[in-house]
């Protein structure tokens, strides 16, 4: 539901437009440092600004409700809350009779009788992310390794491109932003310091926890681990990954893991998130209400591409499965 992990636990609560929203941690251990400013840098990155990205500015300020006592953790549930400012809910009033190709607006109001907040996208909203990244900050804590993703793909086109034998990025952006549309992309992480033996075979494997969770980020549409989908087309001597005499791999086709169980590679993998929904051209549509096809040309404020902001998020997801494993 709205909770994922067994030894170290994570709640997310809260909606886009309601008055704050946040995540409780379960299974922190207590004695770690932690104060709000140790929030600060990971909550920029994801931030809001750049071109391509929405012009809903929020402060995103954390506040630590419990869990922490003179700046270390108590052991106790860590809750963190960042309250919502810059709302303009009136963009979303029409959604209700006439939802969002895309967006989860039918699905939320079939499912729950109307009752689901829609007002932003409610609890489906990539505002949600912000929590995620929170608690990505304390799982970290808990870590010996490094977690780091990129942006290797936009639209399509590999970021090496950009400025190049492409336009640079931001006139790509603004060119799709002036036609009114919008674009996906792909992130690539790399986890490196990772011990032999984490995981589980069939159901707890390390790939199996690490898609469930990256798949909860909002846009997520695929996932692949190491050579990825390109294993299918190889011959099992290309994929294959030979092992040195210290047990380790000496090429890392397999993306760190064997079995679903690290082998001492650095875990890889990359994540294929869709372009956004809510754009400005014309979309079809229906009109729950008269139960007749109609177009659609949605207001307020959107990412051009939300998969800019999503590096941080990635990388705040897999520390928590590992967090959880370790």
């Amino acid at each position: 539901m709205n909770s994922f992990g067994k030894n170290f636990r994570v709640t997310l609560f809260g909606e886009s437009h309601g008055a704050a929203l946040g995540v409780v941690l379960d299974g922190v251990p207590a004695g770690i440092p932690l104060s709000a400013d140790d929030f600060t840098k990971d909550i920029l990155r994801r931030k809001s600004g750049a071109v391509g990205t929405t012009p809903r500015i929020e402060s995103d300020a954390p506040e630590i409700l419990s869990g922490v006592f003179e700046g270390h953790t108590t052991g106790a549930p860590l809750a963190v809350i960042f309250r919502n400012g810059n709302t303009h809910s009136i963009d979303y009033q029409l959604f209700g009779r006439i939802p969002r190709p895309g967006h989860a607006d039918y699905v939320a109001s079939v499912k729950w009788g109307g009752y689901n907040d829609p007002r932003g996208g409610g609890h489906f909203s990539g505002r949600l992310t912000l929590p995620i990244v929170a608690a990505g900050v304390v799982a970290r804590k808990l870590l010996k390794v490094d977690i780091h993703a990129k942006l290797v793909e936009v639209g399509g086109i590999p970021m090496c491109e950009f400025g190049k034998t492409r336009p640079s990025l931001e006139d790509f952006l603004r060119e799709v932003i002036s036609e009114g549309d919008s674009l996906g992309g792909i992130v690539e992480c790399t986890v490196s310091g990772l011990p032999v033996g984490l995981g589980e075979p069939f159901f707890d494997s390390v790939e199996s926890l690490v898609s469930h969770a990256v798949f909860s980020i909002p846009g997520v549409r695929g996932i692949e681990f190491g050579d990825g989908f390109a294993a299918s087309r190889m011959r099992g001597s290309q994929h294959n990954d030979p092992i040195g005499p210290d047990g380790r791999t000496l090429k890392n086709g397999a993306g760190g893991v064997n079995g679903g169980i690290t082998n001492g590679a650095p875990l890889v993998f990359r994540v294929a998130l869709k372009p956004t929904s809510s754009i400005s051209c014309r979309q079809t549509t229906a009109n729950i209400a008269s139960g007749e096809l109609t177009t659609l040309q949605i207001p307020g404020r959107h990412d051009a591409c939300f998969a800019l902001r999503t590096p941080v998020v990635v990388e705040a997801m897999t520390a928590i499965v590992l967090a959880d494993l370790l």
